[in-house]
């Protein structure tokens, strides 16, 4: 047998996307890695929107950064304009989102992975997994064997993959590369049933066709925030620009939706509700009369733009009319066209909450192969799959992240107590404690975890708690500070004051950093909130033990439907198993919490 095929590696990676390259990142912390990828030049491509971040998922991103992942860091190694949205609004829901440079997004992140000197790259097609007794064989097209004690299979949309233009369809993962055509099999072979879904992609403009002048500026913040607390050169460098549908827009898909392969009933796979093609959004949402869409750059000399909530499954002659009845781009070319594309996915009840198969002890998955859609989705998916599989492969446990320790470990609970319809989006909606999982403070909830891992060195966690030390010390510093009998913490709770102003009412500032201050702010402005909040999860933990073994849930008011008629199906024993079935909400607990402690006790014949 040739050196190649008798060697083990700890981990073998499959796919080189957003999932793929954050498993390989962390799995190789631990012990060298393979990762099997069709073609290198691909690794860390942004086939969809050149951004990171937004609501929900800017909180995933600031996550993996504080366990160490590679997403935040290249996203602020190639940032060309940077926005903190909602910033108007509370703590809890503001996002940063950071747009990127696509092509420098992809080159950075190679850079990172090729320069590893654990990550090395086996150039394949994967075709099969065989158990071989130490672990799994990942068998490729070609014959070749790679042998790993452990397999994180981070397919993407590429299983059994095709992309729609119009009715016409070709098999592809996404435009221009080949499909995955046969791990479909070794899933199912495996004890997987597989699920189609669909999602889609806008055209890309070339940016001398369009008319700059026509459409809303959006200005980047002038002083850009990052993941990292380290910002790149061009940071606030581009604008990114807003224009709308119109009438004409409207008019031209309601006469063409029989050229929609959704519509017509081509596709069958099972699109993104919170991300719909604009076909889907004209016939959903008909007493619109227009539809934002934002422009975003590839870069900062690109020749392309992106249209942003303009993704289409229509016939590429029927998108060039479609895309000049918009303001700004009544002469606009197009330069690649919009598609959608159908691929298998797992169930991923199926899955623990490591990600591990439970039908194939030893294979993770990670990503959209899971029924998830973004890159921070996949991204973090990818982190624990890669961390746990990398454990497991060194005979070491993994401890599964709570629900409440983040917006992680609510998609991961979310994905595995009540999988998915649809392609899994995270919101900041459906974290129930998101005052207490800020964007802010990641670092603080996580690195501990990171450290006991072996995600973090015993350096990275002092770090993280030097910096909570200097947070605390100027806490307590502003509170000694006083004015009027108002002390400086009591100045600061006032809305109408921020930190800088406590300089200009004669208080002494502390000396932090950019995110340390803001930090210090939030946890100031927002001390009463946040100690609520912490009550009310203490509380929420304690009665997690609750019975609800006699309840008879028809009783029971404010539960909705459909939570009604899980619980009676399924009859739990406890609050805690009633809060992980599928549509039973946070909404549902609190009422059975409310009922439960309002109902008199139950009593029981001995």
């Amino acid at each position: 047998m040739r050196k190649s095929e008798a060697q083990i590696w700890n981990v073998v990676v499959i796919g080189g996307g957003h999932a793929g390259i954050e498993a390989a990142w962390a799995a190789a912390r631990f012990a060298p890695v393979a990762l099997v990828v069709g073609n290198p030049a691909t690794i860390g491509r942004m086939p969809c929107n050149p951004a990171v971040g937004g609501p929900g998922k800017s909180q995933l991103v600031a996550e993996l950064t504080a366990l160490g992942g590679l997403m935040g860091r290249v996203a602020d190694e190639t940032a060309i304009h940077t926005r903190m949205l909602n910033a108007s609004k509370g703590p809890a829901v503001q996002s940063l989102r950071v747009q990127n440079e696509r092509d420098g997004y992809a080159s950075r992140a190679q850079e990172h992975v090729l320069g590893h000197p654990d990550i090395h790259i086996i150039r394949a097609e994967a075709a099969d997994l065989e158990p071989d007794g130490e672990g799994w064989q990942v068998v490729m097209v070609d014959g070749r064997r790679v042998r790993g004690r452990t397999v994180v299979i981070a397919a993407g949309t590429f299983l059994q993959a095709q992309t729609w233009y119009g009715r016409q369809t070709r098999p592809e993962g996404r435009q221009g590369e080949p499909p995955a055509r046969f791990l479909s099999q070794a899933l199912r072979r495996g004890g997987h049933p597989l699920k189609r879904y669909k999602t889609g992609t806008p055209p890309r403009v070339r940016a001398d066709s369009v008319d700059f002048e026509a459409l809303l500026e959006i200005p980047a913040d002038p002083q850009p925030q990052t993941f990292t607390g380290r910002p790149g050169p061009r940071a606030s460098e581009s604008p990114t620009w807003q224009t709308h549908t119109t009438a004409r827009t409207h008019t031209l898909i309601h006469d063409n939706l029989h050229h929609s392969p959704m519509y017509a009933g081509d596709i069958e796979g099972l699109g993104p509700r919170y991300c719909p093609s604009i076909e889907d959004k004209v016939v959903r949402f008909a007493h619109h009369d227009r539809h934002l869409l934002f422009v975003e750059p590839d870069g900062i000399q690109t020749s392309e733009v992106y249209l942003q909530g303009f993704s289409s499954s229509l016939p590429p002659a029927l998108q060039d009319q479609l895309v000049r009845t918009l303001p700004g781009f009544e002469r606009a070319v197009i330069q690649r066209y919009a598609y959608a594309v159908e691929y298998d996915v797992i169930d991923s009840l199926d899955l623990t909450l490591n990600l591990e198969s439970r039908h194939m002890p030893g294979i993770y998955t990670a990503g959209q192969l899971n029924g998830t859609s973004g890159y921070e989705e996949a991204a973090a998916q990818g982190l624990v799959a890669g961390t746990a599989a990398a454990r497991r492969g060194l005979g070491l446990d993994t401890p599964a992240l709570p629900r409440e320790s983040g917006y992680i470990g609510v998609m991961l609970d979310d994905l595995v107590h009540k999988g998915s319809d649809e392609p899994y989006r995270m919101m900041t909606s459906r974290v129930e404690h998101r005052l207490l999982c800020r964007q802010d403070n990641a670092d603080q909830r996580l690195s501990a975890w990171g450290h006991q891992l072996g995600l973090l060195s015993d350096a990275a966690l002092q770090q993280v708690q030097q910096k909570y030390r200097r947070i605390e010390d100027a806490r307590q510093a502003l509170a000694a500070q006083r004015k009027d009998g108002i002390t400086a913490d009591g100045w600061l709770r006032r809305p109408e004051v921020q930190l800088a102003d406590l300089d200009a009412l004669g208080f002494a500032l502390p000396s932090l950093s950019a995110q340390e201050r803001e930090s210090l702010q939030v946890q100031v402005k927002y001390a009463g909130y946040i100690e609520r909040a912490q009550r009310q999860l203490d509380g929420e933990q304690r009665a997690q033990q609750l019975s609800v073994q006699h309840l008879d849930f028809a009783t029971v008011p404010a539960l909705s439907n459909e939570a009604r008629e899980r619980l009676q199906r399924a009859r739990p024993t406890t609050l805690a198993q009633a809060g992980r079935l599928p549509g039973v909400r946070h909404s549902d607990i609190s009422a059975l919490l409310v009922h439960l402690r309002s109902a008199p006790p139950v009593s029981r014949e001995t």
